[in-house]
């Protein structure tokens, strides 16, 4: 009988700029999908597993802090069930009772995913995060290999290094340059058109910001992205950094999207095989720090977007073209 493949040991890979503007260490959050086991038993084994105290917040909502793998949320994947989670305190007519939100929550916990989310954690520390999906595969969660109709997400919240214009810039010229690679390589075969991929950005913004001499105030940049992407529907979701930096200039183009604000990129992944021994969250990340050293090179993010600019022929022929840059 053939045995299982034994998992190959990926590691984290740094970032070329390791601490942010206050010379602290700069900070990631993991957000993972899964399905099966509920929030509650999901929390229990954590603690179990690597220590901390549990807070409930409600029947499908839980806390868990002072873990050896840090603090982290559990929680069922619907704004619906958890009214007092995000009702900031205000009677609304429209809000859902708590009693009928926890039966609601019972009966679409078969069909809703639950979602853990770290703590922003020491981006030198990642490797203390694939320790929550050993619980997780212990406890029997699937993943999206066991639901090929629907995607099961990896989300990465890497801190900005420094809180200005030319950063954010340079990192959202270096990842829509490269998001034709990264694209292929979350799915490579013919199951990334089940894949729940956001909607890549707009050629035509790609090519306003790819052009060497696109280097705007912050303020440009704000308006730029927000008449291009006004949606949270995008691989790397800006509208949480762009709160943080003018919430006002924000809320007045999109006043009913629901945003919080902080000052870190927001990389939605459409794939997490939680049950697959295999499957660590390393090989993600490193296709992150990749984004991270175009961006950190001005010279050569020019280069490719002029590159850019002069090519004509289709995504995965270019996708082929910044593989070779990546690998350089």
């Amino acid at each position: 009988m053939a045995q299982p493949a034994l998992p190959i040991f990926v590691d984290f890979e740094l970032p070329p700029i390791l601490y942010n503007e206050h010379g602290r260490m700069r900070t990631v959050g993991v957000e993972v999908e899964f399905a099966g086991p509920s929030a509650e038993q999901t929390v229990r084994a954590l603690q179990q597993e690597l220590g901390g105290r549990i807070t409930e917040d409600d029947p499908h909502a839980f806390e868990l802090r002072g873990s050896s793998a840090g603090d982290m949320t559990i929680e069922l994947d619907t704004r619906i069930v958890h009214p007092a989670k995000h009702a900031a305190g205000k009677k609304s007519p429209g809000r859902i009772l708590p009693r009928v939100a926890a039966w609601f929550g019972f009966a679409a916990s078969y069909l809703i995913p639950c979602e853990l989310v770290s703590a922003p954690t020491p981006i030198d520390r990642l490797r203390d995060l694939e320790k929550l999906l050993t619980v997780l595969r212990d406890l029997g969660a699937k993943g999206t290999q066991d639901a090929p109709f629907y995607a099961f997400g990896l989300h990465f919240n890497p801190e900005i290094p420094r809180q200005d214009a030319a950063t954010v810039t340079a990192f959202m010229k270096s990842f829509a340059l490269l998001n034709a690679w990264l694209r292929r390589e979350v799915a490579p075969d013919t199951t990334r058109g089940l894949l729940g991929f956001a909607d890549p950005f707009p050629v035509e913004y790609i090519e306003m910001i790819a052009a060497p001499d696109y280097w705007p105030d912050l303020a440009t940049f704000i308006d730029d992205y927000l008449a291009a992407n006004p949606t949270r529907n995008r691989d790397l979701d800006l509208l949480p950094l762009l709160l943080h930096f003018d919430e006002e200039r924000v809320r007045k183009a999109l006043p009913s999207e629901k945003i919080n604000g902080r000052p870190t990129f927001h990389y939605r992944l459409p794939d997490a095989r939680v049950s697959d021994p295999g499957w660590s969250m390393a090989p993600d990340w490193n296709r992150w720090v990749a984004v991270e050293r175009l961006a950190a090179d001005c010279e050569k993010l020019d280069a490719v977007g002029s590159a850019y600019l002069a090519f004509k022929g289709e995504d995965k022929s270019w996708a082929d073209v910044v593989a070779q840059v990546v690998k350089s």
